[in-house]
């Protein structure tokens, strides 16, 4: 791994790297938070946070204001990228925000030539964790969260591996992408044309056929302001699902906030404190 920036931030420490990565086959950048506790040996648990589109490991970092409580916690937050990245990597050919380059959805694609980099979904719950586990002063304790296109991958992901993950959160979710503008391109793109093969990476389907013995906590925000609320997200689709598959979820609805890392540093501590509850009880 290459570092390439360390700043002490609240008692801990934020540092970005670049590896090269066998799942993407290309560089791939993360950033981690550190608490302060590690320096008195102390492993800690993990909270991989994943992005939204357009984002990169910098946005969560920089905006969300999380610093501060994930300190105070003793909590590591891991925030990969949001896609492959490189000169050979392909993009989409009119360079759209919702697809190709930024907006890797965290699946694994099959279809030429996305299929070569865009290996996301092993790249988050394979390769990273190993990677951070391997380097970090970090336990097996991992929770995972997002926001938007992310909050789609920490969805899909924890309900997909309830045995890897104490809890799941999520703001302004993608929870249906099957049935969604931006679902729908990036999941033709990515896995082609046939329905029945964006289903494992849809997070309604997937509570919909719910039948694992495990069923880790659930917790969402969404700002009924969000400008994405009615097209594109539908958390109450995810919500009926829960209901009838008897998961038990937590949805929060905030009156006049928005879409933007307003709305995400306005809750992330109680998100913090969500997790922490979680991992303290598997302690």
């Amino acid at each position: 791994m290459e570092l390439i920036s360390s700043n002490k931030v609240s008692n801990g420490w934020h540092k970005r790297y670049k590896h090269s990565s066998q799942t993407t086959q290309c560089d791939m950048t993360f950033a981690i938070f550190l608490p302060e506790t590690v320096n008195e040996g102390k492993k800690v648990p993990v909270l991989y946070w994943l992005s939204g589109l357009t984002c990169s490991d910098e946005n969560f970092m920089q905006k969300a204001g999380a610093f501060k409580k994930a300190n105070e916690l003793g909590i590591a937050i891991v925030a990969p990228d949001t896609s492959p990245r490189g000169e050979d990597v392909a993009d989409d050919e009119n360079a759209s925000y919702d697809f190709g380059l930024g907006a890797g959805f965290y699946v694994n694609a099959t279809q030429a030539p996305y299929n070569k980099h865009y290996q996301m979904y092993d790249y988050v719950t394979q390769e990273l964790p190993e990677l951070i586990e391997a380097h970090f002063p970090v336990n097996n304790q991992k929770a995972i969260s997002g926001h938007s296109m992310g909050g789609h991958g920490a969805l899909v992901i924890g309900l997909r591996n309830p045995d890897m993950y104490t809890s799941i959160s999520a703001f302004s979710p993608i929870v249906n992408p099957s049935n969604c503008p931006w679902g729908e391109k990036a999941f033709s793109g990515y896995l082609g044309d046939e329905p029945q093969h964006w289903q494992q990476y849809d997070a309604t389907v997937l509570m919909t056929n719910y039948d694992q013995p495990v069923k880790r906590p659930i917790l969402i925000e969404q700002g009924t302001e969000d400008q994405f609320l009615e097209a594109q997200l539908k958390p109450w689709l995810f919500k009926e699902a829960a209901e009838n598959a008897s998961y038990p979820i937590t949805l929060n609805t905030h009156d006049g906030y928005d879409h933007s890392y307003f709305f995400i540093s306005s809750f992330i501590d109680e998100h913090l404190a969500f997790h922490h509850r979680h991992f303290v009880s598997r302690d």
